[in-house]
């Protein structure tokens, strides 16, 4: 990370997360006193599998509940105002199945309420590169491991919250969704307006990285 990123980010953090404890019952911290400032652009979280990745996601997410520390999306901390600090937060769990009895389009409805900024014709757009104008009256359930995935990472890329986060978006996708999703991480990072974490085991190439946050091995 260059020393001008690093300004930025710790000028103005969309995310900041201060002396993060995690463990899951009967086993060491995944997280002991964790710290992070996430600014606008687009944040690699690089680590192997099994280091956490998934788990801290859904700790910023606000979707799993830290053992101690403090979680803040702009001004909104966590745990002064979970409902608000989600409000600000895009991210979808890839195991889910709560979408599964939904049609693709009340799915992608569901997933854009309150999002007033929502960008329609990037959705439109990513919804043509993922290929899923075919699919928009099916039910989640119907669809493949990487289709589920392209709807989840439409509605991701056309989000206007402060804080998206992906977990490994390019699993299951084909060769042209992922070009596509180059496309539209490249258009994100360089517009930061947004914190875009983006958790891989892969190093991503040719993308503008604000920085890496590297998660070691357990």
């Amino acid at each position: 990370m260059t020393g001008a990123a690093q300004d930025e980010v710790d000028a103005a953090p969309l995310l900041q997360v201060k002396a993060l404890q995690f463990a899951y019952p009967g086993e060491p911290p995944l997280f002991a006193g964790w710290n992070a400032a996430i600014g606008p652009g687009l944040t690699l979280l690089h680590g192997d599998t099994g280091s956490g990745k998934s788990t801290l996601l859904r700790l910023l997410a606000g979707g799993a509940a830290p053992q101690h520390g403090e979680l803040l999306v702009g001004a909104v901390a966590l745990a002064a105002d979970a409902a608000a600090y989600r409000r600000r937060v895009f991210h979808v769990d890839p195991s889910t199945d709560e979408f599964d009895a939904l049609a693709v389009a009340d799915c992608t409805a569901a997933l854009k309420a309150g999002d007033e900024g929502f960008d329609e014709s990037a959705w439109q757009a990513l919804v043509e590169g993922f290929s899923l104008a075919p699919h928009l009256g099916k039910s989640m359930f119907m669809l493949s491991t990487g289709s589920k995935r392209k709807v989840w990472l439409a509605a991701a890329l056309a989000s206007s919250r402060p804080l998206l986060l992906l977990d490994e978006p390019t699993a299951a996708l084909d060769t042209g969704s992922i070009r596509c999703l180059w496309r539209a991480l490249e258009a994100k990072a360089r517009a930061a307006r947004q914190a875009v974490v983006v958790a891989s085991y892969e190093r991503p190439e040719g993308l503008s990285l604000a920085q890496i946050i590297e998660l070691p091995a357990r």
